[in-house]
């Protein structure tokens, strides 16, 4: 069975924490949107597919699997991990490694909003004086709240060093995406933080030396980070 995946083809965004999972699990997938047109790829098939099926996504990404249409980040994390050893096979095990999960989306939401803070249909141009006071807060306040949070978890974990212990889930994937988009578009706070955060760290290089998460790394399957995508480096956002 051979996945399709449905995200915009140019940006890592929220669909790079789907592909993550799947590369380490090493499944088969279709990136449908970054593939030829004549073959059915591209942006426009994207928007297309968007309005059909009895229960449409409402946004990218979202996961085909068979006859399951399945939208949201951390609902298709959920799928997944199931399916490929990605998080525990007992529920409360599951439920946990959601709800951290569900923390770090809450998390890219606000890393989104620095950038965004008045209207998702305004360009960053027109709300530069308003992301600068939403980036102060994010990156003095905000940052370290949600990764000191994971950097009590770990802390409480059972030996291992990861999220729950011995077994990596697809919560460490997500939390190492996380802290590589707040390395670059806060690369001074997040130099700052670090001695902080050892734990998280240490999660973000154990997850990077994966071979098969390497492997995507270096390869063009590998979006690079920009100003287009959610985590964006402004300068003037991240004095030093």
């Amino acid at each position: 069975m051979t996945y399709q995946l449905h995200y915009w083809p140019t940006i890592q965004g929220r669909g790079e924490f789907v592909r993550l999972a799947l590369e380490e699990a090493g499944a088969a997938y279709v990136d449908v949107a970054r593939g030829d047109e004549d073959d059915g790829g591209g942006e426009e098939a994207l928007m297309a597919d968007l309005a059909q099926g009895d229960h449409p996504p409402f946004a990218p990404p979202y996961l085909v699997d068979g006859d399951l249409v399945i939208g949201q980040t951390a609902n298709i994390l959920l799928h997944l991990g199931l399916r490929h050893g990605l998080a525990p096979k007992a529920e409360a095990g599951r439920l946990w490694v959601n709800q951290l999960q569900l923390t770090i989306a809450d998390l890219v939401a606000e890393a989104h909003d620095v950038h965004h803070p008045v209207g998702m249909g305004l360009y960053y141009e027109d709300q530069k004086d308003e992301a600068a006071r939403r980036a102060k807060e994010f990156r003095t306040q905000r940052i370290k709240k949600f990764l000191g949070w994971f950097e009590t978890v770990l802390e409480r974990a059972p030996k291992g060093g990861w999220l729950t212990g011995e077994d990596l889930t697809y919560a460490d994937l997500s939390l190492f995406q996380a802290v590589e988009g707040l390395a670059y578009a806060f690369p001074h706070a997040m130099k700052r933080l670090a001695p902080k955060i050892e734990r998280v760290i240490a999660v973000r290089d154990a997850v990077a030396k994966r071979p098969n998460i390497a492997a995507y790394l270096k390869s063009d399957r590998r979006i690079a980070f920009s100003t287009e995508g959610i985590f964006r480096h402004y300068p003037e956002l991240d004095p030093g």
